[in-house]
Order: C-alpha cells, then sequence, then structure tokens
C-alpha cells in the first residue's frame, strides 16, 4: 500500500513505508506532550497514537486546575496516509520538525476546546531502546526521544477560557514508537505459574531549569534492581529555537547512572517528596530535590482508563468527555497509579520546575510494596 512518503528516500526496508517492519499487532507510533504552569496552578497533557495493525487512531487532552480534571477522549479509523495526524476535532501538526507544534481541539460536543503551540527550548534527546519481555513474548519494544519547551495559546473549557502564556508555561515533548501492550488482552493460554508477574516500577523527570534542563527516566523490578536508565543534561535556546542544533545536540551530557527515591504520601502510591540522583560519565554526582504541587492522573490520556484505553476500537468516529474531582479519586484503583505530578526542583542553589511521572504496579521492595496495590503506610 503506497503513501505520499514514499516519495521521499526514507525507506528502511523493502516494504512500503506504510508496512511496519514488525507484524507484531501492537505496533504503535506516539505523539505525548504535557505542560504546567510555573507555580503549579495548571497542567495540561495531550497524546495522539496511531496503531497501523489494528487501523486505529486514537487521542486525548487532559487538564487541571483549581482541584479539577478534564479529560477529552477519541478514537477513530487510522487514516491511510500516516502523515495526517487527525482524529475528529483533534489535530497535530508539525509546523517545524523537531522545533515547532501545533495541536488544535476544536468545537465538539465536550465542551472542552484548545489551540496550543509548542516551541523547543532543546534539542530532542533519544531515550535507549526500552525492551521488555513476558515469558518468552516482547511486549514492549520502543524508541523515543524526549524534547523541552514552552507552550502558548488557549484552552477553554467549563465555560472559562485560561490564557497560556509562554513565559510560565513548560513542557515536554515525548516522541515514541515500536510496540507496547495496548488494546484488549490477546486471547490464549493464561501466564505461566511463577512466571513474570505483570508488575512496573517507572519513574520519569523531564525538568526546566533558567540554564539548562535535566532528564531522568528508570525501570526497576520488583527488588529494585535498575534494568533500564536514561540521564541526561541538555543547554537551553531560549533566545531563539533556530538556533538549536537539530536533531541532536553535541553539547548534551547523557548521564552514566542514576537513582531515584520517593517519599510516598501514606495510604498511596504518589509522592510527598522526591530526591533523584544523577551521576555523570566522570564519576560527579547531582542530587535534585523534588516537592509536589499538582496531581494529574494519566487516565485522563487513556493510560489504563477502563473505556478509553489506548487502541480500542470504538467505530469509525467516537468522542467523549468527562471531569472528576481530583480529591474525591481513590488513589490505589487501578487506573488512578499512573500519575504525574508537577515538581519544583531544587539542587543546590538552582530551582527548578517540572514533572515527576510514576507508575507502580505490585510488589517494590525499596518502596515497602509488597502487594499489587498496597499504599504506604
Amino acid at each position: 500500500m503506497l503513501s505520499r512518503f514514499d516519495d521521499y528516500p526514507i525507506h528502511q526496508t523493502s516494504e512500503a513505508i506504510a508496512h511496519p517492519a514488525s507484524s507484531d499487532r501492537n505496533v504503535y507510533d506516539r505523539y505525548w506532550f504535557n505542560g504546567y504552569a510555573d507555580d503549579g496552578e495548571y497542567y495540561l497533557g495531550v497524546g495522539m497514537a496511531v496503531y497501523p495493525h489494528r487501523d486505529i487512531i486514537d487521542c486525548g487532552f487532559s487538564f487541571v486546575r483549581d482541584g479539577m480534571q478534564y479529560a477529552f477522549h477519541a478514537s477513530a479509523r487510522a487514516p491511510a496516509e500516516r502523515g495526517e495526524s487527525v482524529c475528529g476535532p483533534f489535530r497535530i501538526d508539525i509546523v517545524e520538525p523537531m522545533l515547532v507544534t501545533h495541536f488544535v481541539l476544536g468545537p465538539n460536543e465536550t465542551g472542552i476546546e484548545a489551540d496550543l503551540t509548542f516551541t523547543a527550548r532543546t534539542s530532542p534527546i533519544e531515550e535507549g531502546r526500552q525492551t521488555m519481555r513476558q515469558g518468552a513474548r516482547i511486549i514492549m519494544d520502543s524508541t523515543r526521544f524526549a524534547q523541552f519547551g514552552r507552550w502558548h495559546g488557549r484552552i477553554r473549557y467549563d465555560g472559562k477560557e485560561l490564557a497560556v502564556d509562554a513565559a510560565r508555561t513548560y513542557g515536554t515533548k515525548d516522541r515514541s514508537w515500536g510496540i507496547r501492550p495496548v488494546g484488549e488482552p490477546d486471547a490464549g493460554a493464561p501466564a505461566r505459574p511463577g512466571g513474570n508477574a505483570p508488575g512496573v516500577y517507572f519513574l520519569w523527570s523531564p525538568i526546566h531549569w533558567k540554564d539548562r534542563c535535566t532528564h531522568f527516566g528508570l525501570f526497576e523490578r520488583p527488588d529494585g534492581t535498575v534494568w533500564h536508565f536514561d540521564g541526561a543534561v541538555s543547554p537551553v535556546y531560549d533566545a531563539s529555537y533556530q538556533s538549536i542544533p537539530l536533531p541532536e545536540d553535541p553539547a548534551v551530557r547523557h548521564m552514566k547512572s542514576g537513582s531515584g527515591r520517593v517519599v510516598y504520601a501514606k495510604g498511596t502510591r504518589q509522592a510527598k517528596s522526591a530526591e533523584l540522583t544523577l551521576v555523570s560519565p566522570t564519576g560527579e554526582s547531582e542530587v535534585i530535590q523534588l516537592e509536589p504541587l499538582l496531581l494529574h492522573r494519566m487516565k485522563g490520556l487513556g493510560y489504563m482508563h477502563h473505556e478509553w484505553g489506548h487502541g480500542r476500537w470504538k467505530g469509525e468516529l467516537a468522542m467523549a468527555g468527562e471531569s472528576w474531582k481530583c480529591a474525591d479519586a481513590d488513589p490505589l484503583a487501578l487506573d488512578n497509579l499512573h500519575i504525574q505530578q508537577v515538581m519544583r526542583a531544587r539542587s543546590g542553589d538552582r530551582e527548578g520546575i517540572g514533572v515527576l511521572e510514576q507508575l507502580c504496579i505490585g510488589p517494590h521492595a525499596p518502596s515497602g510494596f509488597k502487594e499489587y496495590f498496597d499504599g504506604a503506610s
């Protein structure tokens, strides 16, 4: 099946561009963004993904302010042309690759609308390939890059309008592609007794500082062993995004190792405070202290959502909106465990703003969790 991209010299296999290299039905290609005010007043999230073998495109926009979280969800049949990032009233336009992205959520039945532009502050930072098996099968095999930037535009919700000012609204672009568990569970035999338990421990923390940005991410096994780590320190280019080196900045320093320690709020799996450590290739350590300002539940973007989970066929076009009081959400319910918290960051005399993403399901010895859904004591 040909597409317009086949007219460019970008092929990686003998197949047409529309044909993924893998036949796994969970192949995906995703845009994901967050944004937040520098004082924690609000948080916004944007997500869109295509699942070529499922013939689905889905998306979400989520927003937290004044103790409420609002979410827009949509799903449709995937467009034949992979460059058409449109799902009903939701659209993502790459204005300048790796520099400027325009997001629009037009008028729709939910009353949630947005017109926002993300402008890069750093070059993209490629993370290490993330591969996870469950028994003999690969369930995750992803490549991704993270990029720091600012937002400007407007959001309309609940009869209100918020002007999003680039001077105080920071965020991160996260592009990933490959294979990950999405959609309905596959049919077949149940997991073998004593096999790999479907638990996960994940921390991810991009942080903006005045003169640089730091990046941190890790996966751990239940005993606390780190099986994947990413860390980097990047210069920023606030004078002009046109001066950002592309596609990669040789001045980015990739870290040798790192660790994270979370102090959990009682009865939850969400941070009361956290401490991240980055270790440079030459052995110097930097410790970053994190203090929570605002909490966003990732189900607003479809993650572990009971109805709007990723990669599920909902028909030719379906959409819905929802909202809830943040304080009313059960912190230990499965669909509420995946979160991002806006964090005030401190390192020495530096002060920054960023997020700490947390996903902890199942036992994790360093955190004191022994069951799948127990909270901190």
